[in-house]
């Protein structure tokens, strides 16, 4: 079979975008059975309250659902269970560091196909407070109408 090229988006985390400040990006694999995979195909994934954490040195995901595989069989695994991630043991000690020190959380943003395999983008994020929120909402409000403003004067 051909290996597939190009980046193919699965899924986003738009909620994490809301709240949180994304300091930094990292890419890592993630460690899927065949089921899950073809559920991911069909964009049967969730990644909204879904977070990573770091355990004996590895590094998993967990929150993120991947629906049942509706062909599936007893092969079927559980949906919400913790992922392993794969990124080099230098990677994963250091992104442990700052999170304990910084006090920052890893957050899965998006999910994707790279080359033929399923890519997890991190962030490395930062909480918003509400009146960041606030902040932000009012920014994009702004920037909506100033555009809606210029549209509307190079029409005419």
């Amino acid at each position: 079979m051909a290996k597939q090229k190009g980046v193919k988006k699965i899924a986003d985390n738009r909620k994490a975008f809301h709240d949180y400040f994304v300091l930094d990006r990292f890419e890592a694999g993630i460690e899927l059975v065949g089921t899950e995979v073809k559920s991911i195909r069909g964009g049967q994934v969730n990644l909204k309250d879904s977070f990573c954490t770091v355990k004996d040195g590895e590094l998993f995901v967990r929150g993120m659902h991947v629906s049942p595989y509706e062909h599936g069989n007893i092969f079927n695994r559980d949906p919400v269970r913790p992922r392993r991630l794969l990124m080099h043991k230098r990677e994963i000690f250091k992104l442990n560091a700052r999170v304990m020190q910084e006090g920052v959380a890893l957050i899965p943003l998006s999910l994707y196909f790279k080359d033929g395999r399923v890519k997890v983008e991190l962030g490395l994020c930062k909480g918003k407070k509400l009146y960041d929120k606030r902040q932000s909402d009012a920014d994009r409000e702004s920037r909506r109408d100033i555009d809606r403003m210029m549209k509307e004067r190079n029409a005419t």
